[in-house]
């Protein structure tokens, strides 16, 4: 199938089955910045269970502005911040250490732009996964798209409602098993095996 997908930090899991189940990606570029969305936001499971990890964004006047035209806030450390939570949430999990390399410099680097930094969040996960995507880009915005599997309220956690088959998780001794996290989770605890996990889920 050819997915329309919006580009997020750190991808559900959800997020990256329809990736891994496509064809063809094509990434919506036109569409309109809507708050509490995975646009800025992924979830990981830490220590006290589920938590949200956020982006700081500089606040626009107009009430309609671009995604790709949202700017980062990097007066707050904020990346400092997410990434001693993830090391909180997956130092003890079994590829942690693996990938660290890998996911770290993300938390190093300042961007300007969201759109940016969720397309290099994209490429070294699809790089650890090893998964090999051919991508485009909308040019236009439409409502109801053509030749295309409409995945974008993908991005509104609220609206996904796939259910996935459990896998080990750090805490779940605590807090049971948590569907459908940031794909860091599947990857920290899962590694090599997570291309096949991707592929293997039902989708709704």
């Amino acid at each position: 199938m050819n997915s329309l997908l919006l580009p997020t930090y750190f991808p559900s899991i959800s997020h990256f089955a329809v990736m891994a189940q496509s064809e063809n990606i094509t990434f919506e570029m036109e569409d309109n910045f809507q708050k509490q969305t995975n646009r800025n936001r992924t979830y990981i499971y830490s220590p006290n269970g589920i938590q949200l990890l956020n982006i700081p964004i500089k606040h626009s006047k107009s009430p309609h502005q671009k995604t790709k035209d949202v700017m980062i806030e990097n007066e707050f450390d904020w990346q400092k911040q997410h990434f001693k939570s993830l090391e909180a949430a997956y130092r003890s999990s079994p590829f942690f250490e693996f990938f660290e390399d890998d996911i770290q410099p993300i938390f190093e680097k300042q961007h300007t732009f969201l759109m940016d930094l969720n397309f290099e969040v994209f490429d070294v996960v699809t790089k650890c996964l090893r998964m090999k995507i051919e991508f485009g880009k909308t040019e236009e915005y439409f409502r109801q798209p053509t030749n295309m599997t409409d995945f974008r309220d993908l991005v509104n956690g609220k609206k996904d409602a796939n259910s996935f088959e459990k896998y080990t998780q750090v805490f779940d001794d605590k807090h049971g098993f948590i569907n459908n996290l940031s794909i860091l989770d599947l990857l920290f605890n899962e590694g090599k095996f997570a291309m096949d996990y991707l592929k293997s889920q039902k989708l709704i």
